[in-house]
């Protein structure tokens, strides 16, 4: 089944309905259709992106799909080196780029590069050719890692991924009339390209922030009556902020998702008793899945904050429950032995929405489970509680040492306003618990170290501690630990 489809069906059902800002969904079809036409006179394979957040955004995506070609949306904020390299990576393809970014891109054999403006003001604007037909293809699209860790690789989701994810958590037109959805995540992340599929399915209205600010985030949801809204946590707590200190209650907000990140339960505890009026859903999920694998609903979230029953409140700080069409394990060290309740492993999960592939290059094994890289332990009741990725295990002395766990430890002092663990390499045990904190105010090493020793065991205990100003964030809110270990062992090395 193609997205293309989901549209179609969209337009049939309710072409009147407010697709993407000032667009209805037969006026999207119509546009995607016309620039779809247009990418099939170019002599390409594929259609890449870079630039902000807009309509062109869904436009282009269901183009693309219209064309048999994949829809490449490339991460803009890189180095213009590294944006360079990636571009050539698209060949043979027709790059559209904002209008003012493009200086920034070398000619590359088979990239034809296109201008934002050109294809908004005037391709878009032609009406459909006769006789026009739509192609199919498998690859609906190809997302670039972050690459922290080497080259970035191309994630391939195919239709049928993306389509199978759409038909099993959304209920086809259940939106409300006057519903809208603010979508302020980037177009070359999985939850950019997900929530054009479940607006357009849902008949949900799609209004862009095209470069996140906590201050326009706010104004926006405000002026836009915006009940429906996916955030990454560090957004959370900047848009809390502004909420608090500019009092905009934000009346019309209903439901607001997070994920990309681990929440930290005093953020998720202010959102509560600022917005009480507003389910708050924790989706999990990674690229290679098509978006979310577990989610923590509405009604979770308030069982726990409101429980005194240390079992239950826990899971405010968990990812919820498996999606009904997957299936979830937590295996061990060999990677065949799923695992019982409470013991921690590697995150396993098999499902039609699960990709599982790079370009190139099948990671699922043949039963179709796909290994996350991403640690974490189901509670006796089914909730998954994600660690963090198993790079960033600490080994120390042969134990092996989750900087989650003592990062939540941290973020309960109240001098605490940010914190990041790793570990450093040391002589004696391998490596050494490091704690990178920011305070809101002047505190004491002695008054957190007791802190962490009061609640968790000493070889959990940071030996090393460093106080910055902020911690190094990518642009989707993930932390860059990688980053931060590097710095600090050329540090302490010298």
């Amino acid at each position: 089944m193609q997205t293309t489809l989901l549209l179609d069906m969209a337009a049939d059902a309710a072409g009147e309905r407010g697709a993407v800002d000032g667009l209805t969904v037969a006026e999207l079809q119509s546009r995607a259709e016309a620039v779809a036409a247009w990418v099939n006179e170019q002599d390409a394979e594929q259609v890449a992106f870079a630039g902000l957040n807009g309509t062109l955004v869904p436009t282009l995506f269901f183009a693309s799909g219209y064309a048999g070609m994949p829809f490449c949306p490339i991460n803009y904020r890189l180095p213009d080196a590294d944006l360079n390299r990636l571009v050539a990576r698209t060949a043979p393809s027709v790059l559209i780029i904002d209008d003012d970014m493009a200086e920034r891109i070398d000619a590359h054999d088979g990239v034809k590069l296109v201008k934002r403006s050109e294809v908004e003001d005037d391709i878009a604007q032609r009406a459909p050719p006769e006789g026009w037909t739509e192609k199919e293809s498998d690859i609906a699209v190809l997302l670039f890692t972050s690459g922290t860790t080497g080259e970035p690789k191309a994630a391939v989701l195919r239709h049928e991924n993306l389509t199978s994810y759409v038909l099993n958590t959304v209920e086809f037109m259940s939106a409300g009339d006057g519903d809208t959805a603010l979508v302020s995540v980037p177009p070359y992340h999985i939850a950019g390209i997900s929530a054009i599929l479940t607006g357009i399915y849902s008949g949900r209205r799609i209004v862009y922030l095209p470069s996140f600010k906590p201050e326009d985030w706010a104004e926006i949801a405000a002026r836009e009556k915006v009940t429906n809204a996916m955030v990454v946590p560090t957004m959370l707590d900047r848009i809390l902020d502004s909420v608090e200190h500019e009092d905009t209650p934000l009346p019309a907000l209903r439901a607001l998702s997070y994920g990309g990140g681990r929440m930290p339960e005093p953020v998720i505890a202010r959102a509560m008793r600022l917005l009480p009026h507003v389910d708050f859903v924790n989706a999990y999920g990674l690229t290679e899945t098509s978006s979310t694998i577990a989610l923590l609903g509405a009604d979770d979230h308030r069982a726990a904050f409101a429980s005194d029953d240390p079992a239950v409140r826990r899971r405010l700080g968990s990812v919820g429950k498996p999606l009904p069409a997957l299936e979830l394990e937590i295996r061990g060290k060999d990677g065949k032995a799923a695992l019982p309740a409470g013991e921690s492993g590697e995150i396993y999960v098999r499902g039609p929405q699960v990709s599982g592939e790079y370009l190139g290059k099948k990671i699922i094994d043949e039963e179709g489970w796909f290994a996350t890289n991403d640690g974490g332990w189901l509670d006796e009741d089914g909730y998954l509680f994600v660690e963090g990725r198993l790079d960033d295990v600490i080994v120390r002395g042969g134990e092996n040492i989750s900087p989650g766990e003592i990062e939540d430890c941290l973020r309960t002092h109240d001098a605490i306003a940010d914190c990041a663990v790793l570990g450093l390499p040391d002589d004696q045990w391998g490596e050494k618990v490091a704690a990178v904190v920011v305070c809101k105010g002047k505190t004491e090493t002695a008054a957190l170290v007791a802190h962490v020793k009061a609640q968790l065991r000493s070889t959990k205990t940071p030996e090393a501690w460093f106080f910055e100003s902020e911690l190094p964030y990518n642009e989707t809110g993930k932390l860059l630990r990688r980053v931060l270990k590097e710095r600090l062992t050329a540090t302490v090395s010298k």
